[in-house]
C-alpha cells in the first residue's frame, strides 16, 4: 500500500506544472462561462473549447521548452532582453488581474455555498457569507504557510481530483445526446445577445497570457532541464486534456438540463438555482462540490502567483516562508472579503479580470516569438518556419478574441 502511494506521489511530481495550470485555469470563472455556453447554445461551442486547448498545448510547450533550453523563465527573460518597461507592464497587469480575480473567485464560491445551504438553516438565508469566506481563507492560508511548493502540488492534485469527479458525475447524470457534442465541433459564432462575448470568454479563460508566464515559472521551480523534454510534453498533454474534458463536462451539465428548457445562466448561483429543481438535491450537491473544489484549486495558484512572479522577476529563490510573500498571501486572501462586505457582482468582476489578462496576452506571445528565434539563446532549438507561422496565427487569434471580448463587455454595459 505504501509503495502504491509513493508511486502516485511520484507520478504527481512529474505532472506538477500541469496540475498547477489546471487548478488555475478551471476556476469559478470557467465554470460560469462554460455553464453559460451550455445553457444558451447546448454543445454548439465545443469547437471553441477544443481549439483553445489545442492552441494552449502548443503555447505551453513553447514556453516550457524555452525555459528547458535557456534555464531562464519568460518573465525574467523579457526583463533581461527587452528592458524593465515591457516586463514591468506584463508583471503589473498580472498582479492587478490577480487582485480582481481573488475577489471574484472567492465571492462566487461563497455565494454558491450560501445558496446551497439555504434549506439547511432555520432562517432560510444560508450560511453567513463573511463567515464562510473567512473559513475558506484560513484553510488556504494555513496550507500555504505550512508547506512548500511541492507539497502544494499534492494539495492541488487532491482538489483537482474532487473537482473532476464532481463535474464528470454531474455531466453523466444529465448527459446530452452524443450527436450534439459532435455537431458542436463545427466552428460558428452564435447569434443572439452576448454570443461573441461567450466565445471570447471561453477562449480567454483557457488562453490568458498569465498561463504561459506561469508555465515557464513552474517549470523552473521543478529544476527540469532538456533531459526532461519528454516529461514536459507528457505533462502538457495531461494538463490540456483535463482542461478540455472538465470544461466539456460543465458545458454538458447545463446543455442537458437548462438548454432544452430555454433557461440561461449568468453566474454560478443561477446554475445552482436552475439545476436543483431539475436534477435534484443530490445531483446539485455534487455540482456544488465541484464548484467549491474549482474555486479553492484556483485560489491556491492565485495567492502564490504574485510571490512566484516577483521572485521570478528579481531572480530570487522562491519561498513561501519570507515575510514579504506571507504578507502578499494574507493580502490576497483578505480581498475575498471585499464583495461579501461591500457588495458587488462577482461574475462582472471576473469578466473584467479576464479582459485585462487578454490585453497582455498578444504582447506576451510576441516577445516570446522574438526570443525563440534568437539562435544565440535557443541554438539548434531555434523556432522553425512551422512554429513561427503557428505563433503568428495564434497571436492574431488571441488579439481578435480580445477585441471581441472588449466589444462584448462594452455592449453588455
Amino acid at each position: 500500500m505504501k509503495k502504491s502511494w509513493k508511486k502516485i506521489l511520484l507520478f504527481i511530481s512529474t505532472i506538477g506544472p500541469g496540475l498547477f495550470l489546471v487548478g488555475y485555469n478551471i476556476g469559478t470563472g470557467s465554470v460560469t462561462t462554460m455553464a453559460s455556453a451550455g445553457a444558451a447554445h447546448g454543445m454548439g461551442l465545443t469547437w471553441a473549447v477544443l481549439l483553445s486547448v489545442i492552441f494552449t498545448y502548443f503555447l505551453i510547450i513553447i514556453f516550457g521548452k524555452f525555459t528547458l533550453v535557456t534555464g531562464d523563465t519568460a518573465l525574467h527573460s523579457y526583463k533581461k532582453h527587452f528592458g524593465k518597461g515591457y516586463a514591468g507592464f506584463v508583471l503589473v497587469t498580472l498582479i492587478f488581474t490577480e487582485m480582481i480575480s481573488s475577489m471574484g473567485v472567492m465571492a462566487v464560491v461563497v455565494e454558491v455555498v450560501n445558496e446551497w445551504s439555504k434549506p439547511l438553516t432555520p432562517s432560510g438565508e444560508g450560511f453567513d457569507m463573511i463567515v464562510v469566506t473567512i473559513f475558506f481563507a484560513v484553510i488556504l492560508v494555513y496550507f500555504l504557510f505550512s508547506g512548500h511548493y511541492r507539497k502544494i502540488e499534492n494539495i492541488l492534485a487532491f482538489f483537482v481530483a474532487i473537482m473532476g469527479l464532481s463535474f464528470i458525475l454531474s455531466a453523466f447524470m444529465v448527459i446530452p445526446d452524443a450527436a450534439m457534442v459532435i455537431s458542436g465541433l463545427v466552428p460558428n459564432i452564435p447569434g443572439g445577445e452576448n454570443g461573441g462575448l461567450i466565445v471570447a470568454g471561453m477562449i480567454g479563460t483557457t488562453m490568458g497570457g498569465v498561463l504561459f508566464i506561469v508555465r515557464s515559472a513552474t517549470i523552473k521551480q521543478k529544476d527540469w532541464s532538456l533531459k526532461d523534454l519528454k516529461t514536459e510534453k507528457r505533462d502538457a498533454i495531461i494538463s490540456v486534456s483535463l482542461m478540455f474534458f472538465l470544461s466539456l463536462a460543465i458545458m454538458a451539465a447545463a446543455a442537458g438540463t437548462l438548454n432544452p428548457l430555454g433557461l440561461t445562466v449568468e453566474n454560478a448561483v443561477d446554475m445552482v438555482k436552475s439545476l436543483e429543481p431539475i436534477a435534484g438535491r443530490f445531483a446539485i450537491s455534487i455540482f456544488v462540490t465541484g464548484i467549491v473544489a474549482a474555486g479553492l484549486s484556483s485560489l491556491f495558484p492565485h495567492y502564490i502567483l504574485v510571490p512566484l512572479l516577483l521572485s521570478d522577476y528579481k531572480q530570487e529563490e522562491f519561498t513561501l516562508n519570507s515575510w514579504r510573500n506571507r504578507g502578499i498571501i494574507i493580502f490576497y486572501a483578505s480581498l475575498g472579503l471585499v464583495i461579501p462586505i461591500f457588495g458587488g457582482r462577482p461574475v462582472l468582476v471576473l469578466i473584467i479580470a479576464q479582459a485585462l489578462t487578454l490585453v497582455a496576452t498578444p504582447l506576451v506571445l510576441i516577445l516570446m516569438m522574438i526570443l525563440i528565434n534568437r539562435e544565440g539563446l535557443m541554438g539548434k532549438y531555434k523556432a522553425n518556419l512551422f512554429t513561427n507561422i503557428l505563433m503568428v496565427l495564434v497571436t492574431l487569434f488571441t488579439a481578435a478574441m480580445a477585441m471581441v471580448g472588449i466589444v462584448g463587455i462594452m455592449e453588455s454595459f
